[in-house]
């Protein structure tokens, strides 16, 4: 069957058909958002990963202050003169935000210091930490 100007339908259905390009851009406009909802649905589980090595450093952090606050408590009294210089030194060496509780106990030939430090929490649904830590000199006379 022959339309006008001598074509046959055939024909003038492909020549009103888009081009192969078009026809693929006319596809993927189907698709158009989807990749901003799977970010989306991905973001949470992200910000989640990015918070729990947050806090993961902050207790490492801790950990650390504890330890120096304890080696310094230990030195401190059971060189320079009993506990109170021992509780002085440790909370000396710990950063103040960690709110440090030191706890020098001397002995006739060790002195050992206790620090406690408050991690605070990152993630809201695990709160916060305490972090402990021990050190032993001996004592001089």
């Amino acid at each position: 069957m022959t339309g006008r100007r001598g074509m046959t339908w055939h024909r003038a259905t492909i020549a009103l058909r888009p081009s192969g390009r078009f026809r693929a851009a006319r596809r993927l406009r189907g698709d158009r958002g989807v990749s901003i909802l799977e970010f989306t649905g991905f973001l949470p589980i992200l910000l989640l990963i990015g918070m729990a090595a947050i806090q993961l450093g902050l207790i490492g952090y801790g950990v650390s202050q504890a330890g120096s606050g304890a080696r310094a408590a230990a030195r401190a009294a059971s060189q320079e003169g009993g506990p109170a210089a021992g509780i002085a030194a440790g909370q000396a060496a710990v950063s103040g935000w960690l709110d440090p509780d030191v706890t020098p106990d001397q002995g006739a030939e060790t002195t050992t210091a206790t620090v406690t430090v408050h991690v605070p929490g990152v993630i809201p649904l695990f709160g916060d930490y305490d972090v402990t830590r021990h050190a032993t000199m001996p004592t001089d006379d």
